[in-house]
């Protein structure tokens, strides 16, 4: 794709995480200068908004008309580009069609999907096509999974250079997030709910820790997840279940199997709430009611009123003001085999699932697209198995984070 028109097209540009995002690009790279790139929607009228609300720097935006149910839309528009970024959830019904046009045409890709469901069944169906035609695939470029994958990444990396060794033991805890939440992540989860309570084969495939490991990854370790209150010694808090770990982990995991960080390497998640007995019943009062949200969602009737009366809709979620106030601390926590202990402190200055995200996902794109050498194999890949050092570099001169060891 080295004669493309653009380095990126935003396809999704009118959602509402797809106009954050080239709000982004806009400020930070202009139109055409040193990215070119274009915003693709199904609606041009929509599109004509978008570039508008955009002011006076996005004149010469390009704009794209494409359909997810148009195969030959999708088509003309790979050929365009050399990277297409996907805003256009929830995925796992409207994902597929751009999967196919990029891995048939060798468009490169990359998406701010959560849904493990989705990218395993897509990892079956296109993964041989991908490589047979050198199309790079990068799921996960927000919030989910950059902090964890790539936080994961630069702690093995200091590990190594303490060390000697890679961390056997990782854990991920999220000591303070600031940001709402949007319509478009909520339907994601309520479908993956509703999916698996539909599928016992699928509720089983997504217990798998390696569900989206390569075939044969040889990753034997006992997984632990956190489903209740349990006390993290390393951080001295209580720590609660994490939703997003259901996603991240298997993300770190597949990372490893490429990376091969370490065939022993055990990886969880959890927010921590504090220590004494109000840490305790903080932890336990998040538990219980992800529990209870994931519970109602997979019910048809309790799920209808969750939509009708409790959760945003599509479209809808905080406002730019919320955004840019909005910011997040996790830290990762490695043990090597000997005991050797290592902490990183991993944090965005905006709201996570938007205002980070839309950051992080801009700059995943434009290092896949300007970074990675064209030799680089085709595949489904994450982060931090292609990316690596090149983003780590962009996410903190560009995307607002820091990766330090503390």
């Amino acid at each position: 794709m080295s004669d493309a028109a653009f380095d990126v097209v935003v396809f999704g540009a009118t959602s509402f995480v797809g106009q954050i995002l080239c709000q982004y690009l806009t400020d930070t790279y202009g139109v055409d200068g040193e990215l070119k790139w274009a915003a693709a929607g199904r609606s041009r009228d929509k599109l004509e908004q978008v570039k508008d609300s955009l002011g006076s720097a996005a004149g010469a935006l390009p704009l794209i008309t494409a359909n997810a149910n148009d195969p030959a839309s999708l088509d003309a528009l790979c050929t365009q580009t050399r990277v297409v970024i996907s805003t256009v959830g929830p995925y796992a019904l409207y994902g597929e069609p751009m999967i196919r046009a990029c891995t048939e045409s060798g468009t490169d890709y990359c998406d701010l999907t959560g849904e493990a469901q989705w990218i395993a069944a897509m990892l079956e169906k296109y993964e041989a096509t991908a490589k047979q035609n050198g199309a790079r695939i990068v799921h996960c470029c927000g919030f989910d999974s950059i902090p964890s994958d790539m936080g994961t990444f630069f702690l093995q990396q200091q590990a190594q250079k303490q060390f000697k060794a890679p961390a056997t033991r990782v854990t991920m805890r999220v000591k303070v997030a600031k940001g709402g939440v949007s319509g478009g992540t909520v339907a994601s989860m309520m479908n993956i709910a509703e999916e698996a309570a539909k599928d016992p084969a699928l509720r089983k495939k997504l217990a798998n820790p390696y569900l989206l490991c390569p075939p044969n990854h040889g990753l034997t370790a006992r997984q632990h997840s956190i489903t209740m209150p349990e006390y993290d010694e390393d951080l001295s808090a209580w720590t609660a279940p994490f939703v997003m770990d259901a996603i991240n982990s298997r993300i770190v995991h597949r990372s490893n199997a490429l990376n091969d960080y370490s065939k022993d390497m055990t990886y969880n998640e959890g927010m921590l709430t504090g220590d004494g007995m109000g840490g305790r019943l903080k932890a336990l009062g998040i538990g219980v009611g992800t529990g209870l949200f994931f519970g109602a969602a997979a019910l048809s009737p309790t799920r209808w009123a969750l939509n009708k009366f409790v959760v945003p809709q599509p479209g809808e979620g905080p406002s730019p003001e919320a955004q840019k106030a909005g910011f997040y601390d996790v830290r990762l926590v490695g043990h090597t085999a000997k005991g050797d202990m290592i902490q990183v402190k991993v944090t965005g200055d905006a709201d996570p699932g938007y205002g980070s995200t839309a950051k992080l996902l801009g700059e995943a794109a434009t290092c896949l697209a300007r970074d990675i050498s064209a030799e680089a194999p085709g595949g489904f890949w994450t982060t931090a198995s292609l990316l690596g050092e090149a983003l780590l570099k962009r996410l903190q001169t560009k995307a607002g984070m820091t990766f330090e060891v503390v």
